[in-house]
Order: structure tokens, then sequence, then C-alpha cells
């Protein structure tokens, strides 16, 4: 501390200058001014301070020394390295970043302070820095909270043992608490390798729940994992939460015998759900199963409005690309193609749009989008986005025409959107240069960016909202409660959606935190409309989109499609 008198806005004023040791010279100090009358302190950089004062007033300690005697294990890091250092540390909890020891934790025996060993993360230290980071998420997850207020003491899912396998992230803590809070028992594994968040893992395991995964995971760890989680013949669920079918088609290759426990499925994501019409058409499937991702909660909010402000999280924090005046084609204009158009448009891309389904097409051509083939445009894009949930969209014939340095990524919940096997070859160079950054090389020296390896963009690269999150995961708590609880006989071996007075309820529970108020309507007004004045306001197959690749049970949705059949087979020169 070194105290310093100078005549400041025409006051004569004592300046008290404290300077923190640290590591590396330092940027700001600390200024106490202490006039007649009252004292401040504030922060000031350091090059300001400089020009007020005197060199002779004030003195640093050698910190340019103390740096450079800095002990390092690698030596100078390289400039690629340090970059990505900087750029991907926010976007991960602690112990996600790239820093951290990438070696699988499989051998490596783990016990929480109560003694509890049933669980595989990465480091069970990290468990307080989780427990803060889900307790910011639980501010932003009211419905949730909400549910835990009002069916705690009913307890809902008492007896029910839920085997989860979703993206393990502060979001999902809540939800899996939650459950817990609600009666049930829960073991989970991650359904992506890279969405991990290993703080919030460890938070997991110290309060006792068994959880296997760690961010990182190769695809051996990743089904290594799952078959943890489901635990044989030592823990029988009799619920499933799944997001992308991984373990629900685990349990049917490898334990088909613990289907004759389990009451229900419930399914988040679009790949997941055509792997359950699948199984439903072929008569495979032995339990009912609850589709969440047509649930109109699921699309218009998680699939909408979520990608719409993580697709361009993800992209600048590993790029650092500007989007004003760039050429983007995004593959598939359903939910999610529609919110990463939106907000790319929003930033000033030039934005394409393929698209197979002519009324989304059509919808795409309204909004404003250019509808192409890829082939098409793809030697002049700067970034490809594909957003299908199909495989094979973008192969390799496009990525040999792309331009050098194309951006190429996937919003959808697996890899197979992207040809990967067409680039593991000798003749082509992959070069890490960032955490889920890779560049591609070829022959003559283009290269394009591939992120997170083809997987899912937003929870790979960045982080998402935990608002929108609360509703997919309200969504799913109570598709878990219906299904447990129903009456038997309610359901039979088939998929089907969420009734719409959920739908709507669970939309509801989300209104008071953006101060919304809904209008009520008369009893002259509901009997007008031939509905209850206190909902559901949408019948039960009603979806915000038509999806003709499911089964559709209702008769007007079977009368739409003949109609679409029949302008087909009369007017093919139209299509």
């Amino acid at each position: 501390m070194r105290a310093v008198r100078k005549r400041c806005c025409g006051v004569n004023t004592k300046l008290k200058i404290k300077v923190k040791r640290a590591e590396r010279p330092p940027t700001e100090i600390v200024i106490t001014i202490v006039p007649a009358t009252k004292t401040t302190t504030f922060l000031c950089p350091t090059n300001f301070i400089l020009s007020f004062l005197a060199p002779q007033q004030i003195q640093l300690t050698d910190q340019k020394q103390e740096f450079n005697k800095r002990p390092t294990k690698t030596g100078r890091r390289s400039l690629s390295h340090s970059i990505s250092q900087s750029s991907t540390d926010s976007y991960s909890s602690v112990g996600s970043v790239s820093s951290e020891d990438e070696s699988s934790p499989r051998d490596k025996a783990q016990t929480t302070s109560k003694g509890f060993s049933d669980f595989c993360i990465k480091n069970i230290k990290q468990a307080d820095f989780g427990r803060r980071e889900i307790e910011i998420a639980q501010q932003e997850m009211p419905a949730l909270m909400v549910l835990r207020k009002r069916a705690a003491g009913e307890k809902p899912l008492a007896g029910a043992k839920v085997l989860g396998c979703t993206h393990i992230t502060a979001q999902t803590a809540v939800l899996i608490e939650t459950l817990i809070v609600l009666g049930a028992q829960c073991r989970w594994a991650a359904c992506n390798i890279f969405s991990t968040q290993n703080a919030v893992a460890a938070a997991l395991a110290e309060r006792g729940i068994p959880v296997f995964a760690w961010r990182g995971e190769s695809e051996d760890d990743f089904l290594w994992c799952i078959d943890r989680c489901v635990g044989g013949n030592t823990w029988q669920p009799n619920m499933i939460l799944d997001d992308g079918g991984d373990l629900t088609h685990w349990i049917y290759k490898k334990h088909p015998s613990l289907f004759k426990s389990l009451k229900g499925i419930v399914e988040e994501s679009v790949t997941g759900i055509y792997r359950l019409y699948q199984l439903s058409k072929a008569g495979k499937l032995c339990v009912p199963a609850m589709n969440v991702n047509d649930s109109v909660t699921k699309q218009k909010f998680d699939n909408l409005y979520c990608c719409k402000e993580s697709i361009l999280d993800g992209l600048k924090r590993t790029t650092d690309t500007m989007f004003g005046g760039k050429q983007v084609a995004v593959c598939g204009y359903g939910e999610v193609g529609k919110g990463c158009c939106a907000a790319l448009k929003a930033l000033g891309a030039i934005v394409y749009v393929t698209e197979v389904d002519p009324i989304c097409a059509l919808q795409a051509c309204m909004d404003g989008f250019r509808v192409i083939k890829l082939s098409e445009v793809v030697r002049q894009v700067d970034v490809v986005i594909a957003c299908t949930g199909n495989k094979n969209v973008v192969v390799r014939e496009h990525l040999d025409r792309m331009k050098n340095g194309c951006i190429v990524c996937n919003m959808g919940h697996s890899s197979t959107e992207i040809d990967l096997a067409s680039l593991r070859t000798t003749e082509l160079r992959w070069e890490r240069v960032r955490p889920q950054v890779d560049h591609v090389i070829w022959p003559d020296g283009k290269r394009i960016v591939l992120l997170a390896e083809g997987r899912l963009l937003n929870l790979s690269c960045s982080t998402v909202p935990s608002l929108v999150l609360s509703i997919t995961a309200t969504t799913q708590a109570m598709a878990l409660i219906e299904l447990y609880s129903a009456p038997e006989g309610r359901y039979k071996q088939d998929v089907y959606l969420l009734p719409k007075k959920m739908d709507e309820f669970v939309a509801s529970l989300h209104l008071l935190t953006l101060d919304a108020h809904v209008t009520e309507l008369t009893d002259e007004q509901a009997k007008y409309l031939g509905i209850s004045k206190h909902g559901p306001f949408k019948p039960n197959y009603y979806r915000c989109v038509l999806c003709l690749t499911h089964t559709t049970t209702h008769i007007h949705d079977v009368f739409f499609i003949c109609i679409v059949i029949n302008i087909v087979i009369n007017c093919p020169h139209r299509y």
C-alpha cells in the first residue's frame, strides 16, 4: 500500500494505491480516494494511473520477472491452443474445458464424501462447483420448482425406478432432482459424448445419484456407460426417459427381459421417435411410449426458440465468425431449421434452405428464404448447417465441392447427417485446432471447419437457455407421471402424444416468470367455440407441424393426407 497526495478536480486528495501480487502484470489497480469528507474505492486501468501519477510516486513490484518464472509442464503453448483455451473456457462448467485430463475414468475408483461409489464421472472433487451451476439453473426453471412444491407431498412417482439417458447439464440435473423429490429413484447416463458438464455430473454423484458420464467419451465409453447405467440384474427399472433412443435400443438388444417390468418409455428427440415408430410398425414395441418430441411445448419452444438463440452461441464461440453478409445453407426447415434461419437472417446472413417436404419448403419461401438443392450452392456458401434428423444429408460429394474454410456443423441429435466416414480416409488430414473444432484438410490444401465432429452443435459447443429447457423438462416429467400413474389398459403398446391439457398446463406454469396475463374466455365465448373455458384449447390431434412419416390415427389427419395424395396423383407436374 502506498499513499500519494495529488490535487484532483480542485480538491486536495489523498490516494491510497494497492497493487495485488499476481502471476502476470496487473491491468487494474485498486484506488482509494480519501478527501476530507468521504472515502471512495474503485478499479482503474494501470495505464491511466501511470499517466496520472509521476513515475517516482508509485512502484510496481517486478511482476514481469515473476511471470517469466511461471512453471509450466508443456513449455510454450502454441497460438492455436492459447486461443482455444480463452475462447472455450466460458461455455462449459469447470472440468469440461480442454485443459482437463482427457483420460477415461473407467478404471479410477472414486467415492463421495458419504462413501457412495456407484457412479463413474471425471472428477468427484468438482461437486461443489456443479452444485452452484444447478442452483443457478433452478432460478430459470420455475415450472419444475412449482411442480416440486405442488406434488412433493403426493409423491406421484413413488416406487418409480427411472432409467435416464439424456444430456447431463445443469438443467437436466434440476429435472433429475425433481423426479427424486416426486418419489422416483434414478440412474443416469449421457446421450451425447460432448455435452456432459463434468462438474454437474459430480454434483449429482455427490447427492447419491448413480450417474455414468463425462465430457469427451469415446464411442466405447459411451456404450459402457449406458450398460453400467442399466445395471443388468442388480436394478430393475420400470420407466425409461430417453433422448435419441440409444438407451431403449441397448435394452432391446442386450437386456430384453427388462421390458417385462417397464411401464413406459418417454422419448424426447426426433431420432428416438423414428426408432420407436419403426418398432411399433414392426410390432416389436413391448410397452407404451410417450412422444415428447412432437408435443407442442417441445416443438414450439425447445426446437424453435432454443435453437434460435443457441445456434449463434455455438458458432461464435468456436469460430469467431461474423455472419453479416455470409452465405449460409440450412438443410431442413422444421422447427429447428426455422430457429436457425431466423437467427442468422437477423445478423444479416444470406440464408438458403434445402427441404424435401413441400409444406416446409413453402413456409421457407414465405419467410423470405430461397429454397434450393444443396448441390446448387455448395461451392459458394460459407456455412452449412444440417437440421433434418436424417442421415447422409451432407455427403462426400458436397464436401469435395465446398470452398476453402467452409464451416460444417449439425443441429440434429446424432452425427448421421454428415457423412463422416467418407472423411476418415488416408488422403485427408484432420487437425484439431480448438476443442470441438477440427480442420479437415484435402491434398491440395483446401480445408473445411468441422464442428463437434458432426454432433449436436449447441450442447457440444455452447450452452442453451435454462428457461426453454424448463419447458421441455417439465413436459418430460409430466409424461413420466402420466405413464406411470395411468390405470392399466389406458395405453397400449404404441406411441402416444402428450394430452393437450398437459401441454397447456406446462405452458401456464412459465407465464408468471414472464409476467404474462392470460385472458379468460367468457361462458358465451366458450360455448360458441365448443370448448371448456379452462381448456384444452386445442384438440389432441393438433400439432405445430404435420409429420407425414409418423403413424396417424385421427380421421382429420387421414383426410388431409388423402387430399394431398389426390393432388399429387392428379397434378404430378407440380411436384
